[in-house]
């Protein structure tokens, strides 16, 4: 496998100081090392999520995870203005956290601010966060995984209002089982659900390269034949993203995945400014 160029490659997914979990980076420090990755554009996408389950908030004593739009926005403009040169652009996004029994703060939310890129994720779900285990108590693997495949779709397809579906696979990081990957072929009917109401919706794919890393032991991995199947169902938009939380993080894995891309079928990776698709050739 060949090694393509960053160059027209916008990294989708970033998290910055106005994050809760983002405290280890700023916008200027991620934005500047996209740029020096040879990257042609970052987009932060900061954690908003309404409702944060009980046993989140007694480790971390959290209220409803928002930020503040309009301080984010400026400081964006300041670094756009300050580093955003010789084409290298930076722009204004949102991660929109789906909850059944947020909806009415959800759509408040979007409809009350503008943003390039809205990303629409699952981080909670059963009143619990994967991320600290209890979602896996009491289910085996594929239950698990098919319950978090299922509320995505039930939530983004509701939703409408977006335009990335976010970390799919998030489920299979933090899992204790040894099947560490959400594979086409185990769970076939919910993919073709999601990916089908993507393509037709000209939404897009995240490969959130996060999740393809260590975890304990773990190492999930990309399943090509995901990205197969959304192209058999005339999708086109695929996004990468690096979920960074630090500087160091962005653009993470970027040259494989984009080959992976390419080697899935697609000829080009997307971004969104306005909220309108942009198509970006792999060099």
């Amino acid at each position: 496998m060949g090694t393509s160029s960053l160059q027209n490659i916008f990294d989708t997914h970033n998290h910055s100081q106005f994050s809760f979990d983002g405290k280890r980076t700023t916008v200027e420090q991620s934005a500047s090392s996209a740029k020096g990755k040879g990257l042609a554009g970052i987009c932060f996408t900061d954690h908003c999520d309404f409702f944060v389950p009980p046993m989140k908030a007694a480790y971390e004593h959290l209220v409803p995870e928002t930020f503040d739009v309009e301080a984010q926005q400026e400081e964006i403009r300041r670094t756009g203005d300050k580093i955003g040169n010789q084409g290298f652009r930076i722009l204004k996004g949102v991660e929109i956290g789906l909850q059944k029994k947020c909806r009415d703060s959800i759509r408040d939310f979007l409809s009350g601010n503008s943003f390039d890129q809205v990303i629409a994720s699952v981080h909670y779900l059963d009143d619990t966060d994967p991320f600290y285990g209890g979602y896996y108590e009491g289910k085996d693997w594929k239950t698990a995984y098919g319950h978090y495949l299922e509320t995505i779709y039930e939530e983004m397809t509701w939703l409408g209002d977006f335009d990335i579906m976010g970390h799919f696979d998030y489920v299979a990081r933090y899992a204790p089982y040894p099947q560490a990957s959400i594979l086409y072929k185990d769970f076939s009917d919910i993919l073709d659900a999601l990916l089908k109401y993507l393509a037709e919706n000209g939404k897009a794919l995240e490969i959130n390269t996060k999740t393809y890393q260590d975890y304990h032991g773990r190492t999930p991995v990309l399943d090509i034949n995901i990205l197969k199947r959304f192209r058999e169902y005339g999708g086109e938009a695929v996004t990468l993203g690096s979920d960074s939380h630090d500087p160091g993080r962005v653009g993470d894995k970027f040259s494989l995945y984009s080959e992976t891309v390419r080697s899935a079928g697609f000829g080009y990776l997307a971004h969104f400014e306005g909220r309108s698709l942009c198509m970006d050739r792999i060099g």
